[in-house]
């Protein structure tokens, strides 16, 4: 089963993280690799435990090309006024040969290549326990909740 495989269109998820130094959460789009180069992966948005500072953090956005010869990989972190704990709306806007990334529908980031292969929606929350301080004081459980999730075709 597919599930949910756009190929194109904007895709957008309303979330918010409680994450700790040794947790993430990220909203991504992988390829369905029913081929093995059709698997690049779009991702809208990963966000480290470790990146967030009061009211800001570092925010994961772009394209890993894994095994797809035709892309590039292109990915960094954009540093952003935004507090993860709070709901906010992260979404791309996926054309033939570009990505548009949006954060509260403010482009953050633009990419001029793109996957032209359907793609599987993921949203994950994920704990590194290995990465925790000290075992004695243990950290809170991450916790993801999403509000959301619209997708629309292109028109």
């Amino acid at each position: 089963m597919w599930g949910y495989t756009p190929c194109y269109g904007t895709v957008e998820v309303q979330m918010r993280g409680a994450v700790t130094p040794s947790s993430m959460f990220a909203f991504w789009m992988s390829g369905i690799e029913d081929r093995p180069e059709r698997s690049g992966e779009i991702c809208v948005a990963e966000v480290f435990g470790s990146s967030v500072r009061r009211r800001s953090a570092d925010v994961g956005i772009g394209l890993h090309a894994f095994r797809d010869p035709a892309l590039r990989e292109e990915f960094a972190t954009e540093p952003l006024q935004i507090d993860v704990a709070e709901d906010h709306r992260y979404g791309v806007d996926w054309r033939p040969g570009t990505l548009a990334f949006t954060v509260d529908g403010v482009v953050v980031r633009r990419i001029d290549q793109a996957p032209d292969y359907p793609m599987q929606l993921m949203i994950g929350v994920f704990d590194f326990p290995a990465r925790a301080g000290d075992a004695a004081a243990p950290e809170p459980i991450p916790e993801l909740v999403v509000s959301h999730v619209r997708g629309r075709p292109l028109a």
